[in-house]
C-alpha cells in the first residue's frame, strides 16, 4: 500500500502519525496475549503455571544476590562481595589472606 504523504497537510500527518502509533500499539497488545496465552499453556503442560515460572525473589535478599564469601570463624557471616568489605574481611586480607581463602 502506497500513500501520497505529499499531499497531505500537516494536521493531516499528525492525525496519521497518531493513527498508526495506536494501530501498532494494539498490534502489539494482541501479540503479547497471545504469546502469554501460549506461554501458560506450555507450563501448564509440565504442571506449573506461568507466575511460579517468571516470578522474581521480592526484597532485600533478592536485590542483592547470593553470598559468595564465608567468615570461617562464624559460618553466619556471609557477603556478596558487593558494597563495602565487612570488618572481618578487611581483617583477613590485613593478615595477609586472599579473597580466594573466604570463596564459598
Amino acid at each position: 500500500m502506497k500513500i501520497d504523504l505529499g499531499g497531505l497537510s500537516r494536521t493531516e500527518l499528525q492525525k496519521l502519525k497518531s493513527d498508526v502509533e495506536k494501530a501498532i500499539a494494539a498490534a502489539d497488545e494482541k501479540r503479547r496475549a497471545e504469546a502469554r496465552k501460549t506461554a501458560e499453556e506450555a507450563a501448564r503442560k509440565f504442571g506449573f503455571s506461568l507466575d511460579e515460572l517468571v516470578a522474581r525473589p521480592r526484597g532485600r535478599a533478592a536485590a542483592v544476590g547470593a553470598p559468595k564469601y564465608r567468615n570461617p570463624a562464624n559460618p553466619k557471616q556471609t557477603w556478596t562481595g558487593r558494597g563495602r568489605q565487612p570488618g572481618w574481611i578487611k581483617e583477613g586480607l590485613a593478615r595477609g589472606g586472599k579473597l580466594a581463602d573466604f570463596a564459598i
